[in-house]
């Protein structure tokens, strides 16, 4: 007997990249979407409707019906290790933090699908914004699976770039429907060519690279670094800017946050020459920047500049990029200004509170650089004494 679904994916994450990006690729190509989750409500209503819809936020907004969908819950292990064991594919989207809490079941899953079918490999698409993503997933997973377990052979650790911007919905939004769920346009999912152990689905809005890295560098060092330079810079100087595109709006800060992702994408030039050039990476600038000016996107500066100890920390976005441009002798004042401005970042969401943890950020360190480059940048003083000194006499100008 067959137990395996070719046309299945089981999707780890009902939240706004699964259902807006993942789950919408999937279904819109002729697969059953299956979502595990925690959050319960979501569960039962897409069990319910079977269906839900996304509306791409534009000029004009459009209504795109997702079907064929259905929800398990997250707690009922037997039932999610059954959907895993049986799926054509697999998915994860459940955030950083939410990462070491999927591994247990993922290994009974894998472990069940083993004990039924040993000839069919599952490929594990990891739709989130981490480098080294492939190597995270098999070491958290070798820890929990048998010594003997094939892992090499039946399991393909597909990484990718996640580019789609999803906004926070607002309450009244999620009040009309807890389904819906808002959109950019952008629909490309990169991925690692070279990582699936079964033939790459024949889905429109798929992209395999053979480089995965450098993609995955691309989203960091660009995009996810120029999303918060805005955030960050636009907050400094404007408190009361609530949307990115305001922000984007001041010419100065455009121009600022222009030249903080060049500075960027000079580091990608020099690391992965044979991948990109100086056209293709100074379009992609201009495209980002196009994007983050979307109205109808309505992206606050708020959800792009939240979550300060993950992304002013040692490998994201910023430090990580200061820390290729000391290690290739490359200018970085611009990235190390945006830096900065993040650490005095006190933006609010619409029911005029900061972040839990942003809070503890700030309770903790007020505005002491030196602790913070050290502490949560990751940098050494004594081995980055220039760095620090420049640190410091752009936290006194601000």
């Amino acid at each position: 007997m067959n137990y395996i679904n070719r046309n299945k994916l089981v999707l780890f994450g009902a939240g706004k990249i699964g259902r807006s990006f993942i789950g919408q690729l999937f279904s819109c190509g002729g697969y059953e979407v299956v979502f595990i989750d925690t959050f319960k409500p979501i569960i039962d209503e897409l069990n319910l409707r079977g269906k839900y819809k996304v509306i791409i936020k534009s000029d004009k907004d459009e209504i795109l019906w997702i079907y064929n969908v259905r929800g398990v819950f997250a707690g009922n292990v037997q039932e999610v290790t059954n959907e895993i064991a049986s799926a054509g594919i697999l998915a994860v989207s459940v955030g950083q933090n939410g990462l070491s809490v999927i591994m247990p079941i993922l290994a009974k899953g894998l472990l069940k699908r083993f004990e039924l079918d040993r000839n069919f490999p599952l490929d594990i698409i990891i739709a989130e914004n981490l480098r080294n993503a492939a190597d995270y997933f098999k070491t958290a997973l070798k820890k929990l699976l048998p010594p003997l377990y094939p892992i090499d052979l039946l399991t393909g650790f597909v990484e990718t770039s996640i580019g789609k911007m999803v906004p926070i919905m607002l309450k009244k939004d999620i009040e009309e429907d807890i389904l819906q769920i808002f959109a950019e346009p952008y629909n490309t999912l990169i991925l690692d060519k070279n990582a699936f152990k079964n033939p790459i689905p024949d889905i429109e809005g798929l992209a395999p690279k053979q480089n995965i890295k450098a993609w995955v560098d691309r989203k960091l060092f660009i995009h996810n670094l120029g999303h918060v330079a805005t955030a960050y810079l636009g907050n400094v100087s404007h408190p009361d800017y609530i949307f990115l595109y305001e922000a984007l709006e001041n010419k100065k800060i455009y121009t600022q946050v222009r030249e903080t992702m060049q500075q960027a994408a000079d580091l990608l030039l020099k690391m992965y020459p044979d991948e990109f050039t100086v056209r293709l990476l100074s379009d992609h600038i201009d495209d980002l920047l196009g994007r983050f000016q979307n109205r109808a996107l309505g992206d606050t500066i708020f959800r792009i500049g939240s979550d300060l100890m993950r992304k002013l920390s040692a490998e994201d976005r910023l430090s990580g990029a200061i820390r290729l441009a000391i290690d290739l002798d490359l200018p970085y004042d611009k990235i190390l200004y945006a830096l900065v401005c993040g650490c005095h970042f006190r933006a609010k969401d619409e029911e005029g509170f900061m972040l839990k943890e942003d809070i503890k950020f700030v309770n903790c360190y007020q505005n002491d650089i030196k602790s913070i480059m050290t502490e949560v940048c990751g940098f050494n003083e004594n081995e980055n004494k220039r760095l620090f000194t420049e640190a410091e006499a752009i936290n006194k100008k601000l």
